[in-house]
């Protein structure tokens, strides 16, 4: 499917002020990576598509080339031709030129690009459908506003609030006057959901300085509520720079404040539109299953869900973040929470995923665990009370070497992803692992250089 030449005019003709296209494509690190098409190209662009290197799936967070991903080096760095995602093309209201943008998909040969994380996760929701199954996803997204100005002994610091600097211990969780004090932000983010047509619902104050979070809808199309996070987040970081601020969804900013997290809320439709989580005296057989196939699948799936260095200084006890592969009814430390309130909309929230997860790759291996559990009927033992987590339940990883080596061996990865993916992820990571080892941080020097 593509956008329409009707459409496409149509949208053209009212709006008779675009003078630029973005078009773009989500890389394995859920980064937009594309071009500016003047107006006079748009239609050509929106109508036929438009070639791109394949290998701009397989950058590493640099943005450099990943050589081992067998994608550019020695390959004469061939191009793909990407397609508009229908229902993405729309404006773009945080920039002073008049410009559009549209999410792009890539083929090659004709055929939907194996390493387009887009087309990854929909190979996971096409076996759903085989199996006569839609699943309902929802995301919400945490992230920080912060000051744009930075230096090397000041990384990271809120912006300034109404009141002045932020307080070092300030929370304020759900504090209505802290959103009043960026009303401008928040308000041009929801007019540009709105145009965008992106179900952003409820904005909220979250735990950390400056901290915020942004609720998407439910939809009954996993592939549309990974296109509305990729493109909320967008929205995030352009309107905040439109303010004079940053935004991030870095996992983990501030040490000593809380993470950021994707929580991932789904449930499942048969073929009938039933929920089939919903039981007759509580959560169904299948719903059990399903959390079944989350826990056991959770450690093979960390290098997704918490997918750089700083991912994994979120996972600490304490944080707010799950520790380990656990379930409960209604239970925010639990890392699978089982929500039967109301009934009809019985549903599972995923809470591991960190905000710095590439939302099309997340939603794959949180589906796939789901389906695993199904159709292999596994039970996930006994719920957590609190924050009580039983030996029985597997720790979590600590580090992402560990989490790399995880997947590298797993089984459940290759079905999920596909072989070539997965060789082309663990190309990508391994990549950007390496560099991290070879550099020096101040808090070595700090420790060290007179000392040691």
């Amino acid at each position: 499917m593509m956008i329409n030449e009707k459409d496409a005019r149509q949208f053209l003709d009212a709006n008779k002020d675009i003078e630029i296209l973005e078009a773009f494509v989500i890389d394995v690190n859920g980064v937009p990576r594309g071009k500016w098409i003047p107006r006079e190209r748009a239609l050509d662009v929106l109508t036929k598509g438009m070639a791109m290197p394949r290998s701009v799936y397989a950058l590493d967070v640099w943005g450099r080339d990943v050589s081992e991903a067998g994608l550019a080096e020695g390959t004469g760095d061939p191009d793909g031709i990407c397609l508009p995602v229908p229902n993405t093309l729309s404006r773009v209201t945080w920039l002073a030129r008049p410009t559009a943008q549209v999410l792009l998909q890539m083929t090659v040969d004709g055929a939907p690009f194996y390493a387009d994380p887009r087309h990854v996760l929909g190979n996971v929701v096409d076996r759903f459908k085989q199996d006569g199954l839609t699943p309902v996803v929802a995301t919400e997204l945490e992230f920080y506003l912060i000051d744009p100005i930075r230096s090397a002994l000041d990384p990271v610091r809120p912006p300034n609030s109404r009141e002045g600097r932020w307080h070092t211990g300030q929370t304020q969780v759900l504090s209505i006057s802290e959103l009043q004090d960026f009303e401008e932000v928040f308000h041009a983010i929801s007019s540009a959901a709105r145009a965008q047509g992106i179900p952003a619902d409820t904005t909220l104050r979250e735990n950390g300085p400056g901290q915020y979070e942004i609720n998407l809808n439910h939809v009954p199309d996993a592939l549309r509520a990974a296109d509305y996070a990729v493109l909320l987040k967008r929205i995030v970081k352009g309107v905040a720079r439109a303010h004079d601020l940053d935004a991030t969804f870095m996992a983990k900013p501030y040490g000593t404040q809380a993470g950021s997290g994707m929580h991932v809320h789904f449930s499942i439709l048969d073929d009938e539109g039933r929920n089939i989580f919903v039981g007759e005296d509580g959560p169904s057989e299948r719903l059990m299953h399903s959390v079944g196939g989350l826990l056991d699948t959770m450690g093979d799936s960390m290098a997704i869900l918490a997918p750089h260095q700083n991912s994994y200084r979120r996972l600490r006890p304490s944080e707010h973040a799950p520790t380990y592969a656990s379930w409960g009814f209604d239970n925010r430390s639990a890392a699978v929470r089982v929500i039967t309130t109301p009934k009809p909309a019985t549903r599972i929230e995923h809470r591991v995923a960190g905000a710095d997860a590439n939302p099309y790759l997340a939603l794959a291996m949180i589906l796939a665990g789901a389906r695993t559990g199904m159709r292999e009927k596994r039970m996930p033992g006994g719920a957590i009370s609190g924050d009580d987590h039983s030996i029985t339940h597997e720790p979590l990883p600590t580090n992402w070497d560990q989490s790399l080596r995880s997947f590298s061996k797993s089984t459940f990865a290759l079905t999920a992803l596909g072989q070539q993916y997965c060789k082309l992820y663990r190309a990508c990571k391994h990549q950007e692992l390496a560099e991290f080892a070879i550099r020096v941080t101040d808090v070595e020097y700090d420790a060290y250089i007179r000392t040691a």
